[in-house]
């Protein structure tokens, strides 16, 4: 059975957590280095947004694949081999010699990563009780946000004295947790638990298909939840937001960061609350309520530029980001318990898509018309979440 683990989760959920905050923190480090070392090739500015861009495209375009593995060979071999992928694709992108070298191993560690982060939440939302799945998906976020927070210090520096270094201390950390993952989360035979789903390696029903799961309101709230988050966390905030206060607040670099770092916290201490409120509260009103500030929070970047009003926006954001990181996940093992490798991996890609597209869109209707028409467009976006949302029964919530 699946054995128990602090404030009575499962212990792969704490190793799952530990796993994510290693890679999260070697991928913070590369962050930084990965535009100085393509440009070292003598590449324009759109090569090296190309080779930003290429690792989630690739992640994207192979995440069902990555989950149709799931379904076949089980998510701790596949997360492992995911990992050893990037691993590799990163070493060797660390020694590539031209760009087009580099552009490929790029690709190929965008699908390691969708193989990982497919394997480990499919595995995640598994082992955890349906009481506890809030909390284990805020456990396992918060790995991701400490390690997210903890790199680009250590990239910038390590950037500094060789943009080659963060490449190969990347792929060590990479193959680190992937001996963590083979080694932890192997789980011993024996009774399933009353109060716990089937060991990982033995899924106790056929995976649910992804049409059957897109008839449920529930998954398709938190598709709708996840490119919101995607479109915003992962695009229009790292994208635009360090513009908007460059060129329109006239503000300092520093002063784009501060307001980044200000939402990671603020996403951070929300975690440690969020997963129990999920779990006490209910999927349903969590959920309207981590979209309904998320789509505040940015409607007020829509309206007069204002340094204090950007600060406060950014704080909300990541509070919302907060029950947006652990609700949309609990829905989906509600309506997947079982080894639902390509319903997970669907899931995923909807907040890949949104950061694909987010800020290209917003990008593009800045420079049509104002940052605050692309704030505007991503206010909307955020509130399909809740829309969606009003759809899921309240007996279901």
């Amino acid at each position: 059975m699946v054995r128990a683990g602090r404030g009575d989760l499962p212990r792969e959920v704490w190793v799952l957590a530990v796993v994510a905050f290693v890679v999260a923190l070697g991928f913070g480090i590369v962050a930084p280095a990965i535009p100085l070392f393509a440009r070292s090739f003598g590449v324009g500015t759109t090569a090296v947004g190309l080779a930003v861009s290429a690792f989630s495209a690739a992640r994207f375009a192979s995440a069902f694949g990555g989950g149709a593995l799931v379904e076949r060979l089980g998510e701790r071999l596949v997360l492992s081999a995911g990992l050893v992928v990037v691993a590799a694709a990163t070493g060797a992108a660390g020694l590539a010699t031209s760009f087009p070298v580099f552009l490929t191993l790029r690709a190929l560690g965008g699908v390691g990563s969708a193989m990982f982060t497919v394997a480990a939440l499919s595995l995640l939302l598994r082992v955890a009780p349906p009481t506890h799945r809030g909390r284990a998906a805020a456990t396992y976020q918060g790995g991701f946000i400490l390690g997210g927070i903890a790199g680009p210090a250590f990239g910038g520096v390590l950037a500094e004295l060789s943009p080659r270094l963060p490449f190969f201390l990347y792929a060590g950390f990479l193959l680190a947790a992937g001996a963590v993952g083979l080694a932890q989360l192997r789980v011993p035979p024996g009774p399933v638990d009353a109060d716990l789903v089937a060991a990982p390696e033995v899924p106790t029903a056929r995976p649910l298909p992804v049409r059957a799961a897109l008839a449920h309101p529930a998954y398709v709230a938190a598709l709708a939840a996840n490119f919101g988050v995607g479109w915003m966390l992962f695009g229009v905030r790292n994208s635009l937001v360090p513009l908007y206060v460059t060129e329109e607040l006239g503000r300092t670099v520093a002063w784009a960061g501060a307001g980044l770092l200000v939402g990671s916290l603020a996403q951070a201490l929300g975690l440690l609350r969020s997963g129990r409120l999920v779990d006490g509260w209910g999927r349903r009103p969590s959920l309207l309520l981590g979209a309904g500030l998320a789509t505040a929070s940015v409607g007020v970047l829509a309206g007069p530029a204002s340094t204090p009003a950007f600060l406060v926006s950014m704080a909300v954001f990541g509070l919302s980001a907060s029950l947006l990181a652990s609700t949309p996940a609990a829905l989906v093992a509600d309506v997947s318990p079982v080894r639902g490798g390509r319903v997970v991996a669907v899931f995923q890609m909807a907040a890949d898509l949104g950061g694909i597209i987010g800020p290209l869109a917003a990008g593009a209707l800045t420079d049509a018309a104002s940052f605050q028409v692309a704030f505007a467009v991503t206010t909307g976006v955020l509130a399909l979440g809740l829309v969606a949302g009003l759809r899921i029964p309240r007996a279901q919530g």
